[in-house]
Protein backbone atom coordinates (compact mmCIF):
# COMPACT_ATOMS: atom_id res chain seq x y z
CA UNK A 1 0.00 0.00 0.00
CA UNK A 2 1.51 3.14 -1.28
CA UNK A 3 1.69 6.79 0.33
CA UNK A 4 -1.31 7.87 -1.41
CA UNK A 5 -3.32 4.76 -0.59
CA UNK A 6 -2.46 5.54 3.65
CA UNK A 7 -3.59 9.05 2.80
CA UNK A 8 -6.27 8.42 1.14
CA UNK A 9 -7.82 5.58 3.86
CA UNK A 10 -7.34 8.46 6.51
CA UNK A 11 -9.02 11.35 4.82
CA UNK A 12 -11.79 9.06 4.52
CA UNK A 13 -12.13 7.71 7.60
CA UNK A 14 -12.01 11.44 8.99
CA UNK A 15 -14.90 12.24 6.17
CA UNK A 16 -16.94 9.04 8.15
CA UNK A 17 -16.13 10.31 11.50
CA UNK A 18 -17.77 13.76 10.08
CA UNK A 19 -20.93 12.34 8.44
CA UNK A 20 -21.42 10.46 11.37
CA UNK A 21 -21.04 13.34 13.77
CA UNK A 22 -23.39 15.51 11.71
CA UNK A 23 -26.20 12.96 11.49
CA UNK A 24 -26.00 12.52 15.22
CA UNK A 25 -26.16 16.48 15.60
CA UNK A 26 -29.20 16.23 13.04
CA UNK A 27 -31.19 13.94 14.97
CA UNK A 28 -30.71 15.71 18.29
CA UNK A 29 -31.72 18.89 17.33
CA UNK A 30 -34.55 17.47 14.94
CA UNK A 31 -36.10 15.97 18.60
CA UNK A 32 -35.11 18.96 20.65
CA UNK A 33 -36.99 21.27 17.78
CA UNK A 34 -40.26 18.74 17.42
CA UNK A 35 -40.42 18.53 21.46
CA UNK A 36 -40.04 22.15 21.87
CA UNK A 37 -43.02 22.62 19.27
CA UNK A 38 -45.06 19.71 20.87
CA UNK A 39 -44.87 21.73 24.02
CA UNK A 40 -45.41 25.33 22.92
CA UNK A 41 -47.24 25.15 19.70
CA UNK A 42 -49.49 28.23 20.71
CA UNK A 43 -46.56 30.52 20.88
CA UNK A 44 -44.31 29.10 17.85
CA UNK A 45 -47.57 29.45 15.81
CA UNK A 46 -48.17 33.31 16.84
CA UNK A 47 -44.60 33.96 16.81
CA UNK A 48 -44.48 32.68 13.17
CA UNK A 49 -47.60 34.25 12.33
CA UNK A 50 -45.58 38.06 13.54
CA UNK A 51 -42.72 37.48 11.55
CA UNK A 52 -44.83 36.59 8.40
CA UNK A 53 -47.17 39.61 9.01
CA UNK A 54 -44.06 42.46 10.09
CA UNK A 55 -42.47 40.68 6.63
CA UNK A 56 -45.35 41.66 4.57
CA UNK A 57 -45.99 45.09 6.39
CA UNK A 58 -42.87 45.68 6.27
CA UNK A 59 -42.42 44.91 2.63
CA UNK A 60 -46.15 47.50 2.21
CA UNK A 61 -43.92 50.50 4.09
CA UNK A 62 -41.10 50.24 1.55
CA UNK A 63 -43.32 49.88 -1.33
CA UNK A 64 -45.11 53.09 -0.16
CA UNK A 65 -41.57 55.25 0.55
CA UNK A 66 -40.94 54.34 -3.84
CA UNK A 67 -42.98 57.29 -5.49
CA UNK A 68 -42.96 55.26 -8.93
CA UNK A 69 -45.14 52.64 -7.27
CA UNK A 70 -47.28 55.49 -5.08
CA UNK A 71 -48.17 56.51 -8.41
CA UNK A 72 -48.62 53.71 -10.60
CA UNK A 73 -50.33 51.32 -7.97
CA UNK A 74 -50.61 48.58 -10.75
CA UNK A 75 -47.21 48.47 -11.38
CA UNK A 76 -46.62 46.77 -7.79
CA UNK A 77 -49.51 44.27 -9.44
CA UNK A 78 -47.10 43.31 -12.66
CA UNK A 79 -44.10 43.54 -10.86
CA UNK A 80 -45.23 41.11 -8.13
CA UNK A 81 -46.15 38.82 -10.87
CA UNK A 82 -43.11 38.86 -12.34
CA UNK A 83 -40.99 37.97 -9.54
CA UNK A 84 -42.72 35.20 -9.11
CA UNK A 85 -42.97 34.09 -12.90
CA UNK A 86 -39.18 34.34 -12.41
CA UNK A 87 -38.58 32.68 -9.69
CA UNK A 88 -40.71 30.07 -10.38
CA UNK A 89 -38.92 29.63 -13.70
CA UNK A 90 -35.43 29.65 -11.87
CA UNK A 91 -37.10 27.15 -9.66
CA UNK A 92 -38.01 24.84 -12.24
CA UNK A 93 -34.44 25.16 -14.28
CA UNK A 94 -32.69 24.32 -10.85
CA UNK A 95 -34.68 21.11 -9.97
Amino acid sequence: MGIVDQQRAKVEAEIKKLEELTNSASTKWSSLRDSAFQRFPILLVLLSSFGLVSTFYGFEKVIDEIPFFVENPHMILLTGVAVLVLTGALYKKLS
